[in-house]
């Protein structure tokens, strides 16, 4: 199977049965590439996990659960509230850090469907 890209159209050539089939990018999928890339990181990952058992924390609270430096962790939260995973609220000099969980369920409905899917048309070895 080879993949080309033209203009954000992909051709897909399927040697076995000659199938062609052509798709675009959609902006869903490059929103699952950017809440991919702000999760392909682990101290991501334990980031939600800590903001997901505390509710809400500052960024001190989650460097001291993490051998990790301030700098790479507000490096961390950055990304991660970029792609609104997380929401930071300013505290006086601090800012406390949530789960957006809207941004979150979005997320993971996009990557359900998206797995179910490929789940239903696989007929791969």
């Amino acid at each position: 199977m080879t993949l080309t890209a033209y203009n954000r159209i992909f051709t897909i050539h399927d040697y076995e049965g000659q199938k062609l089939v052509y798709k675009k990018i959609t902006e869903s999928h490059k929103e699952m590439a950017d809440f991919a890339k702000a999760l392909s990181h682990p101290a991501r990952l334990m980031i939600l996990q800590i903001l997901a058992e505390l509710k809400s924390c500052m960024c001190q609270r989650i460097v001291d659960k993490l051998p990790l430096s301030q700098s790479t962790v507000s490096q961390h939260l950055k990304e991660l509230k970029r792609v609104g995973l997380i929401k930071g609220e300013i505290d006086g000099p601090k800012i406390c850090y949530c789960i957006d969980y809207e941004v979150f369920n979005k997320a993971r409905e996009q990557f359900h469907q998206l797995f179910q899917e490929i789940n239903d048309i696989s007929n791969c070895c």
